[in-house]
């Protein structure tokens, strides 16, 4: 029986992507929690021992390396991402944040070149203007979402990621020029929607759609390089989140489980670029927020503008 879930385990992990999605979104399910299966094996390891099954301890080489051809390579220490690395800074603030302003100084204080926001309240935001002036002294604000800057910022709009089936007031999409020193990237911010977990399955058809419009976005975007912050209600391995991984590169080093903060089982808060690398993502300490702050370092391809 050990043998067997083990081999179980390795299917899962191996072939997560033949897992259909068309009874109750499983696959999708299946693939928020991935890593996750490497406790199972870890389980399965100390009942093998237990047990002194050597047919169990063999078996359980199969989920050993599926997890770590995953997700072995994030645990890596991760390569100099050079001199056109920028630091960004993902942050779902929380609407019920009942302490803005040491949020927004935990955020400056990883050094952060671009903080992107959502869930900004009408009240919240002159705290946040106020808190990152000195350092990100210029910003972009478009209904519930936010870019803040350390370099100026052009063609500043918002973005319709808004599903058909929501009829009420609805902005939580920015699109952004940044000059860097490097040369302009397109910085976009979205916020999915959530998605929720119920007795048949994972509810995440709103997501879904959101992910697809944000991706045509991308995908028709005339600048070269395009940096995407945010709370994408969905983790990289989900095939929901496809119309975005499909396109842009997600982190090459890090796990960074950023929800819930106190408890993080998933990185939901995403940083991913096109025709540039994220080399490393991590968590930063918790805030007023039910979300953890994700920073990364975004190594740019991009050249100074003649």
């Amino acid at each position: 029986m050990l043998a067997a879930l083990a081999g179980g385990t390795a299917g899962l992990l191996a072939f997560h992507r033949a897992v259909p999605n068309s009874i109750g979104r499983l696959g999708s399910l299946l693939e928020t929690f991935l890593p996750w299966l490497g406790l199972v094996a870890v389980v399965l390891f100390g009942l093998a021992l237990l047990r002194r099954s050597a047919t169990a301890l063999v078996a359980l080489l199969l989920p050993t390396a599926a997890w770590a051809y995953l997700f072995g390579g994030l645990l890596l220490p991760g390569a100099d991402p050079g001199s056109r690395a920028l630091v960004v800074v993902q942050h779902n603030v929380s609407d019920e944040n009942t302490d803005p302003a040491a949020t927004g100084r935990a955020l400056v204080a990883a050094a952060p070149d671009l903080v992107a926001v959502e869930e900004l309240t009408p009240s919240a935001l002159p705290v946040y203007e106020k808190t990152f002036a000195s350092a990100l002294p210029y910003h972009s604000v478009q209904g519930t979402v936010g870019l803040w800057s350390k370099h100026p910022l052009a063609d500043s709009r918002s973005l319709d990621i808004k599903p058909e089936g929501i009829t009420e007031p609805w902005n939580r999409g920015l699109r952004a020029t940044v000059r860097t020193p490097h040369g302009e990237i397109a910085v976009y911010v979205a916020h999915l929607p959530s998605v929720r977990i119920r007795p048949s399955g994972l509810a995440s058809s709103w997501r879904d759609e959101s992910a697809t419009r944000l991706g045509k976005a991308v995908a028709s975007e005339e600048l070269e390089t395009v940096v995407l912050l945010g709370d994408l209600n969905g983790t990289v391995d989900d095939r929901g989140l496809a119309p975005l991984t499909t396109r842009m590169n997600v982190a090459e080093r890090g796990l960074a489980f950023s929800f819930p903060a106190a408890f993080p089982l998933a990185r939901i808060d995403q940083v991913m670029a096109r025709s540039a690398t994220v080399t490393h993502v991590r968590t930063l300490p918790a805030t007023g927020s039910d979300h953890l702050p994700v920073a990364a370092q975004v190594a740019l391809t991009v050249s100074p503008a003649p």
